[in-house]
């Protein structure tokens, strides 16, 4: 069994926007026989550190005070430190993988088929469940065994999360054309409100970082994750581990 976690970073922009911005839904595969060391290993980073409480890639912004960051008081260094820990806890799990779909705003309203944040957000999400598919058939293919997973969503609120429920139930049920199968898929979509999940809190991390590389071209967070990535047998993260939405038209960088 697998979970695939999944997490955003940034908003889905208005369809009538005018300037070109991104959105990322990150997914974290964690097999379940690792998913203990991965907590545990967490909760260790953050007694550690002197880390209270839920982890958030924003609490890391330079200017960033809320009243519920544990890191008010840290100064650069001990918060880099601390996020590169995180980091390589995520890193050192070798059969953990890093799925993910990073959005052009005003290129994806231009296709005419994307008319909504909604529609945005969903095109976003689509192509993470679909490399999670091709990620359980390339496993059962190398194991000789039937492999399945579960896909966990951070809890966003009752409206937003019915409605990504109904969509992505008509997605798996969808099979051929321009969806691919979801055989290896168990029940539909899970969510969990993000301070209780271990999976949510680490995936939140990758999708900051990600977005940030996206973003800004500050690569520093994202390079590190590199080796966590689906890759293609020659090694390449673009198309694999990281989808862009969408692939024509597309003109920002290009991450790999």
């Amino acid at each position: 069994m697998h979970l695939l976690f999944v997490d955003e970073s940034g908003t889905p922009p208005k369809p009538h926007a005018q300037e070109q911005s991104y959105f990322v839904i990150a997914g974290l595969v964690i097999p379940e026989d690792r998913w203990t060391g991965l907590r545990d290993k967490l909760i260790g980073a953050k007694r550690a550190a002197g880390y209270r409480g839920e982890l958030k890639w924003r609490f890391f912004a330079p200017k960033n005070d809320d009243d519920d960051n544990p890191m008010r008081d840290w100064d650069k260094d001990a918060k880099n430190q601390f996020r590169d820990r995180i980091f390589r806890i995520i890193t050192e799990a070798k059969s953990c993988r890093i799925i993910a779909c990073a959005s052009e705003g005003m290129t994806a309203y231009g296709l005419g088929n994307v008319s909504t944040q909604d529609d945005l957000y969903f095109r976003t999400y689509k192509p993470v469940t679909e490399r999670f598919q091709y990620f359980l058939q390339d496993v059962t293919r190398t194991s000789g065994r039937d492999t399945y997973g579960i896909i966990v969503a951070d809890h966003r609120g009752k409206g937003d999360d019915d409605s990504m429920r109904i969509r992505h139930e008509r997605l798996i049920r969808e099979n051929g054309g321009y969806t691919s199968d979801s055989s290896n898929f168990i029940e539909g979509l899970f969510f969990s409100p993000s301070h209780l999940s271990i999976g949510i809190q680490l995936v939140d991390m990758i999708a900051g970082a990600i977005w940030r590389a996206q973003s800004h071209g500050d690569r520093t967070w994202y390079d590190l994750l590199r080796p966590s990535f689906r890759t293609s047998n020659e090694g390449q993260i673009d198309g694999y581990g990281l989808v862009r939405f969408p692939k024509k038209g597309w003109q920002g960088r290009v991450l790999d």
